[in-house]
């Protein structure tokens, strides 16, 4: 549930703190009062895209906080991020909450954090339709779209496990005829391809590769570029080591030796003579090291000539296919595995249409199951909307949902056997036809409204929000309208821009959106309102500015109604 709403320096609210409650919360105002501003800040916060224009003029930044209680799903959500669940703010007894911080720079730069860490926008959207279900506008036109049918109906039917078995299933059979329609090629285009395969493993065939072959060569080539410089660099090494007389390792013997006699007299020169000792062993290594390098240095006289071609044909190779040493023999065990398949592709060919046969029987089965459960979601959901409608004053109206085979091979697509249609007739003793054609604004406002009603019973968030549901309602439609409101905030938490007194009367909780301008700048203030302020507000909902007692004692009448009918009339 959502708690506490905070806004800071988006469009005209400079500065707004909303504290919503259980049931139904109502928000009111004159058309352009900032409403929207509100149902934006909550976009904001569940991860929609957030655009500069939302900074209030003059601001450097601007924030939406929202803090959250509970929420479907939400601590598998946590585990499965490896996030805190438990809120570092000041919310609630014990901290505990979901915290969610959006910010927005003037730049267009916006960042996010749940409970105090940073957050993607994927990750944002992801827990925020855990927390929230927002219905906009334009969502009553999204019923139009015949494409999102069997999204709604399978929402209601709400089996996800069906959902996902039919999804594997897809995924492998996908696969499966992939593979098998990469193996059918045409014959011209298989042989071609083949040519080009044998003609890629001949050539790099005899280019005999070897792994770390051209690092070898390239430091051997340096060796014989240099030969001359280090032949004469060892010799004397060597020669002053080993061959001169007196040689190093002489002077060296002999030092110890004298090192020796003394220490019999001096026994603190005997480490001198230990150390003299093994600097010999240590001179004998290095003058034999030397002594190898130089005899491996006696070079056949084309041998350069060697390098340089053998590394040229390397790097040809490699500039023809665009890769290094290790990718031409990458390349080259590809070449011969798809030259191994395409040659045995009558047997490849063969298997791979019996397990792509078995696969699709496999999708075909997981199809049918989804069916089954979308034919039983269907019974449901049509009494479902057909009496929700009759509660909206909607009594004639028929709600069909159409579930028809896709027909053609393979019988599925991604979503599985079935298409999905909406249809209604508006009147008795009309035929049902596409929503699309029949519906007028009101009746697709109040068929969501029905739908939102009895997807979110099974599951969804805690928290609906119903952005001018009302639109093109009025009279006792409007009534009804608002008493289905309330029985859904019986159930969930309910947050609903409106213009109707109807809907404001049935209100747990009343806040008043209004925008006023003080030294040349706009500013919108949020303000809950007491049992006066809303008699106030709904007389002005129905009268405008022409405030008089009468209305005035009209408005405080309908406020009894409107607690009448919620203290015997909800379901809870």
């Amino acid at each position: 549930m959502l708690r506490e709403l905070q806004i800071e320096n988006i469009a005209v609210i400079e500065s707004a703190e909303i504290e919503f409650a259980p049931g139904l919360n109502v928000l009111t105002g004159e058309t352009g009062a900032g409403k929207s501003i509100v149902v934006d800040s909550l976009q904001a916060v569940i991860g929609s895209r957030v655009s500069r224009d939302m900074v209030r003029t003059g601001a450097e930044r601007a924030a939406v906080s929202a803090w959250f209680t509970g929420g479907a799903d939400t601590d598998a959500w946590f585990h499965e991020k490896d996030l805190d669940a438990q809120s570092a703010g000041r919310y609630g007894e014990d901290g505990e909450g979901i915290l969610i911080r959006r910010r927005l720079s003037a730049e267009g730069k916006s960042t996010a954090t749940i409970n105090g860490e940073y957050v993607t926008a994927g990750e944002l959207r992801s827990l925020g339709a855990l927390l929230l279900d927002i219905h906009g506008q334009n969502d009553g036109r999204a019923l139009l779209d015949e494409a999102n049918h069997r999204d709604y109906l399978d929402s209601f039917a709400a089996d996800s496990a069906d959902r996902e078995r039919f999804a594997g299933a897809y995924s492998a059979w996908s696969e499966a005829r992939a593979a098998l329609r990469k193996l059918e090629l045409n014959e011209r285009e298989r042989e071609s391809r083949m040519a080009d395969l044998e003609r890629t493993i001949a050539e790099l065939t005899a280019a005999r590769l070897s792994a770390g072959e051209e690092a070898a060569l390239s430091a051997r080539r340096e060796l014989l570029r240099n030969s001359e410089k280090l032949t004469e660099a060892l010799d004397a090494a060597y020669d002053a080591l080993y061959g001169a007389s007196p040689s190093a390792l002489d002077l060296t013997g002999e030092a110890a030796g004298w090192c020796r006699r003394a220490s019999e007299t001096a026994s603190e020169l005997a480490d001198a003579a230990d150390e003299l000792d093994s600097a010999i062993s240590e001179l004998t290594d290095a003058a034999e090291r030397i002594r190898d390098l130089r005899e491996s240095l006696d070079f056949s006289p084309g041998e350069y000539d060697e390098l340089e071609s053998r590394l040229a044909q390397l790097r040809r190779l490699e500039k023809r296919y665009s890769t290094d040493e290790a990718g031409l023999i990458e390349v080259l065990a590809r070449a011969q595995v798809e030259l191994d398949e395409l040659s045995n592709s009558a047997e490849r060919r063969e298997e791979l249409e019996k397990e792509l046969a078995k696969r699709q029987k496999a999708a075909y089965n997981a199809a049918r199951e989804l069916t089954h459960k979308r034919v039983e979601a269907t019974k449901q959901l049509q009494k479902r909307v057909q009496d929700g409608l009759r509660e909206l004053s909607m009594p004639s109206v028929r709600f069909i949902v159409e579930l028809e085979p896709i027909g053609g091979e393979p019988g599925f697509d991604s979503s599985g056997a079935d298409s999905v249609r909406f249809l209604m007739s508006a009147n008795a003793g009309e035929a049902p036809g596409r929503i699309a054609r029949i519906a007028s604004g009101g009746e697709l406002a109040r068929i969501m409204l029905v739908m939102k009603d009895a997807l979110t019973e099974r599951a969804g968030p805690d928290t609906l929000v119903f952005d001018e549901i009302d639109e093109g309602i009025s009279g006792v439609a409007a009534q009804r309208v608002a008493e289905k409101l309330a029985h859904i905030a019986a159930q969930k938490q309910v947050i609903c821009v409106t213009h109707l007194a109807q809907i404001a009367a049935m209100a747990d909780t009343h806040f008043h959106i209004e925008k006023r301008v003080e030294g040349g700048r706009t500013y919108t203030a949020v303000t809950p309102l007491g049992r006066e302020g809303r008699v106030r507000e709904i007389a002005r909902l129905h009268g405008g500015d022409n405030i008089t007692e009468t209305t005035l004692k009209s408005a405080g009448e309908q406020l009894d109604a409107a607690y009448e009918f919620k203290k015997g009339g909800l379901k809870k």
